[in-house]
C-alpha cells in the first residue's frame, strides 16, 4: 500500500503549474478533475473551536497555563478536536468548505510572554520555557490524536520564533536576541512541540530574526526546524507576512521576489495572496517547479493524513457525531478548567471563602456582568455563559440580597455610577469588585474580537496599572469601610500595588471562558479550593522592565529579574496548608551523563481537601545561569491529613547552559535543588545541593 507521501506525490504530479500555485494559499480551490475538494487552511482553536459558530469556550490560554495541569491541557485539546471534527464533517455534508470549517488549526501560541505589555501574551502559556513546552506538547498531542493511521486535526505551534511584540511594529521589526537567549528561552518550546509533540505544521512569526523575515528564513525553516529537529510537516505563513517581506521588511523588491524567497526558504503555504505571483517568479527564474512540488507534497501529505482522500467509513475520526459539540460533558470540563485556573493572590485574615448566608453583597465593577470579557480573543461562541454576577447570585442563599452596578467602565469613569456604587457598598456586608482588563486594553494589533462595534485594538499596553477609573472607584469603595474582594479578569499581569496594600483578598480569574462566573463563585464561597499558580511575574511597575523592543532576557521574567515582584511566578494560595518534607536526591554528585532523581513528600496539614502544584527549581548561583529555573512540576490532590511522595527525574540537559557563542556546555559546579509550592523563598519548601563533577562541551 502506498504511503500518504507517495499518494501526495502522485497527485501533485498530475497538476498544472497554475493548479499547483492555487493550492499554496490558504483559500485553496477545488480541482474537480483530480477529485480535490476546496479547502481553507485557516482555522482557529486557541481555547475552543473559534469563529465557527457555537462551541465550548474554555479559559483563555494564559488561564489554562495557570492550571499547571498537563493532563488537563491534553484532555481539553482532545475535546476541542472532537468538536472541530464534528463541525468539519457537518459542514462538508452541507457542501461548505469555507474558512473556519477545516481541520488545519493555527494553534497553540507558544511564544514566551517575556513582557507584560504585549497584548497577545494572553494567548500564550506564560513566561517560562519548560511550562510552555510541557503544556504545548500536551495540547498538540490532544489536538492531533493518537490514531496510528490518521491525524485528528493538524496543530500549528506559532509564532516561530522570537516573537512577543511590540504589535505596532511587528511587520518590520528585527529581533536580535543573544545566542544564549535564543536557545535557552525562545526556541525550547518549539523544539519540544516538534520533536516530542509531533506537530504536523509550524507557523513562522511576522518579524525578522537577525535580518531574515521569519517566514523567509533559511536559518529557522531549514537549518533549525528541518535539519536540526527533523521536522517533516509543512510551514504556513502568518496572514500577510509574505506581503510584509517586500513591503515593510524590504528584503525583496516585489511580490514575486518575496514569494520565491519564502518558498525557497521552506514556507510551503501562505495566508494571503502574494503567492499568486509565483507564476511570475517561476517565469523570471526565481524559483523552479521542483521546489513548488516539494511544498505541494508536504501540503497534500497533511491532507491525506487527515483522511480527506479516504472514504469516511475508513477514518475513525469522521465518525465523531455532531452531538458532541457544546455537550454537557464539554461544559463540565470548561467549568473544571476555569476552577483550576483561578489563582488566589492574597487572603489576609482568612477573608475568603465568604459565607453564602451574608445578608447583602454588592457586586461592582466593569467586568462583573459582561459576558464578552469572559472570552478573551481567538474565541468561540458559547451557547450560554455565566458572568461573575450570575455565578454569585446562583451561589448564595435565597435570603442573601445581591445588588449590582458597574461603577465605571474598564477604562472610562462614570461619576453617577461611582456614586451609586459607593452607596451600595455602604449598606453591604461585603463588596466583590470585578475589574481588570479587556480586549479594549490588550490584544492583537487590529483585533476587533471582544470589542464594541467600531473599536479596533491597538494591541499593547503602555502601563501595567489598573485604569484610573477603576483605581478611583476602588479607593472610594475602600473608604466606606466595607470589606472588598478584588477579582481580576485579564490576560496579563496588572500592577495592583494599592489594592495589595489595602484590600484583604485578591483573586486572579483571567478570561475564564463560558463557565467563568460559576467557577469564580465556587472559589469565593468555598465550594472549590483554589490552586492555580501564576504562569507570569506580576511586576510593581512598568519602570521595572527593560525597553519593550529589547529581546535580551536580562532583567525579564522570574529567571532574570533581580527586583522585588508584586507576585512571583508560581505564586498561588490555598484555603488549606501544605508542608514539604523529606526532599531526597538520587545522588549528590553527577557526571555529565547522569540524570537526577528527586522526590519530596507533601502533606496537607489543613482542614480542607485541595490541589497543590509541586514545583522543583534549580539554581546554580553563578554567572551565565538563570537566577533560578523551573525544572519540574506536578499538580496533585490531597485530602486533609493526606501525604504523598512525588517523584521527578531531571535529565542531564537540566544542568547545562548555552554560552554566548551558542555552544551548550555541561560545567562542573554546584546546583541547589529546591522544592515547594512556589519559588525558593517560600517558608514551607525544602532545599538540597548537588555537585556536577565534570566539564563537557
Amino acid at each position: 500500500m502506498s504511503t500518504f507521501e507517495e499518494r501526495a506525490r502522485t497527485l501533485v504530479s498530475q497538476m498544472t503549474l497554475d493548479e499547483k500555485i492555487s493550492q499554496m494559499m490558504n483559500d485553496a480551490p477545488a480541482i474537480e478533475r483530480l477529485g480535490i475538494a476546496a479547502h481553507n487552511w485557516w482555522n482557529e482553536c486557541l481555547h475552543g473551536v473559534a469563529r465557527a459558530g457555537v462551541a465550548t469556550v474554555f479559559p483563555q490560554a494564559i488561564g489554562l497555563a495557570a492550571t499547571w495541569n498537563v493532563p488537563l491541557l491534553h484532555q481539553i485539546a482532545s475535546v476541542i478536536s472532537d468538536e472541530a471534527r464534528a463541525k468539519h464533517h457537518e459542514a462538508a455534508r452541507n457542501g461548505i468548505f469555507s474558512i473556519y470549517t477545516g481541520l488545519t488549526f493555527w494553534t497553540p501560541n507558544i511564544n514566551i510572554f517575556r513582557d507584560p505589555r504585549w497584548g497577545r501574551g494572553q494567548e500564550t502559556y506564560g513566561e517560562d520555557p519548560l511550562l510552555t513546552a510541557q503544556l504545548g506538547i500536551a495540547f498538540v498531542k490532544g489536538l492531533q490524536g493518537d490514531d496510528p493511521n490518521h491525524l485528528k486535526v493538524v496543530a500549528t505551534p506559532k509564532h516561530f520564533a522570537v516573537h512577543s511584540g511590540p504589535e505596532s511594529i511587528r511587520a518590520e521589526f528585527d529581533a536580535y536576541p543573544s545566542e544564549r537567549d535564543l536557545w535557552e528561552t525562545y526556541l525550547p518550546a518549539f523544539e519540544a512541540t516538534v520533536r516530542e509533540g509531533g506537530a504536523a505544521s509550524v507557523m513562522p512569526a511576522y518579524n525578522r530574526l537577525r535580518g531574515e523575515p521569519c517566514c523567509a528564513s533559511p536559518t529557522l525553516l531549514q537549518s533549525i526546524l528541518r535539519d536540526r529537529w527533523g521536522f517533516d510537516g509543512y510551514v504556513v505563513s502568518d496572514c500577510g507576512a509574505v506581503y510584509n517581506v517586500w513591503k515593510f521588511h524590504k528584503v525583496a523588491a516585489d511580490a514575486a521576489e518575496a514569494a520565491a524567497l519564502s518558498v525557497n526558504a521552506g514556507c510551503d503555504l501562505e495566508c494571503g495572496s502574494e503567492y499568486r505571483a509565483l507564476g511570475e517568479a517561476h517565469a523570471r527564474g526565481l524559483i523552479d517547479e521542483a521546489t513548488l512540488d516539494r511544498s505541494l507534497v508536504r501540503l497534500f501529505t497533511a491532507r491525506f493524513r487527515l483522511g480527506m482522500f479516504d472514504p469516511p467509513e475508513q477514518v475513525g475520526y469522521a465518525q465523531i457525531p455532531y452531538s458532541v459539540n457544546d455537550s454537557e460533558e464539554h461544559r463540565a470540563l470548561a467549568l473544571r478548567a476555569a476552577q483550576e485556573s483561578i489563582v488566589l493572590l492574597k487572603n489576609a485574615n482568612h477573608t475568603l471563602p465568604l459565607a453564602k448566608t451574608l445578608a447583602r453583597i454588592a457586586v461592582i465593577g466593569p467586568n462583573a456582568d459582561n459576558p464578552t470579557v469572559l472570552l478573551g480573543n481567538y474565541n468561540g461562541t458559547p451557547s450560554s455563559s455565566v458572568t461573575p454576577l450570575a455565578g454569585i447570585r446562583a451561589k448564595v442563599s435565597p435570603n442573601t440580597e445581591v445588588v449590582y452596578t458597574s461603577g465605571c467602565g474598564v477604562f472610562l469613569s462614570d461619576p453617577a455610577a461611582l456614586d451609586e456604587a459607593v452607596a451600595l457598598a455602604r449598606d453591604a456586608d461585603a463588596v466583590i469588585f470585578v475589574g481588570g482588563l479587556s480586549q479594549a486594553l490588550e490584544g492583537e494589533e487590529g483585533q476587533k474580537e471582544g470589542l464594541p462595534e467600531g473599536l479596533i485594538s491597538k494591541g499593547d499596553r503602555l502601563t501595567l496599572d489598573l485604569s484610573d477609573a477603576q483605581e478611583q472607584l476602588l479607593r472610594a469603595l475602600h473608604a466606606t469601610g466595607t470589606p472588598i474582594i478584588l477579582v481580576l479578569l485579564n490576560g496579563s499581569a496588572v500592577a495592583i500595588n494599592w489594592a495589595h496594600e489595602h484590600l484583604p483578598a485578591i483573586v486572579e480569574a483571567w478570561y475564564p471562558g463560558e463557565e467563568g462566573g460559576t467557577a469564580l463563585a465556587d472559589v469565593l464561597f468555598g465550594d472549590y479550593n483554589p490552586a492555580g499558580r501564576l504562569p507570569v511575574t506580576f511586576y510593581k511597575s512598568v519602570s521595572d522592565l527593560p525597553p519593550f523592543e529589547d529581546y535580551h532576557m536580562q532583567g525579564r521574567t522570574y529567571r532574570y529579574f533581580t527586583g522585588e515582584p508584586l507576585y512571583p511566578f508560581g505564586h498561588g494560595l490555598s484555603y488549606t496548608r501544605f508542608v514539604y518534607s523529606q526532599l531526597e536526591l538520587s545522588s549528590l554528585e553527577l557526571s555529565a551523563a547522569d540524570s537526577l532523581g528527586v522526590s519530596v513528600t507533601v502533606t496537607n496539614t489543613g482542614e480542607r481537601a485541595g490541589d497543590e502544584v509541586v514545583q522543583i527549581y534549580l539554581s546554580a548561583g553563578r554567572e551565565g545561569y538563570p537566577l533560578c529555573q523551573l525544572a519540574a512540576f506536578q499538580r496533585i490532590h490531597l485530602a486533609p491529613g493526606q501525604a504523598q511522595t512525588v517523584t521527578f527525574v531531571l535529565t542531564p540537559s537540566h544542568f547545562t547552559r548555552v554560552r554566548d557563542d551558542g555552544q551548550r556546555v555541561h560545567e562542573a559546579g554546584t546546583f541547589t535543588v529546591w522544592s515547594g509550592g512556589g519559588q525558593r523563598d517560600w517558608a514551607d519548601g525544602q532545599a538540597a545541593t548537588i555537585n556536577i563533577i565534570e566539564n563537557v562541551c
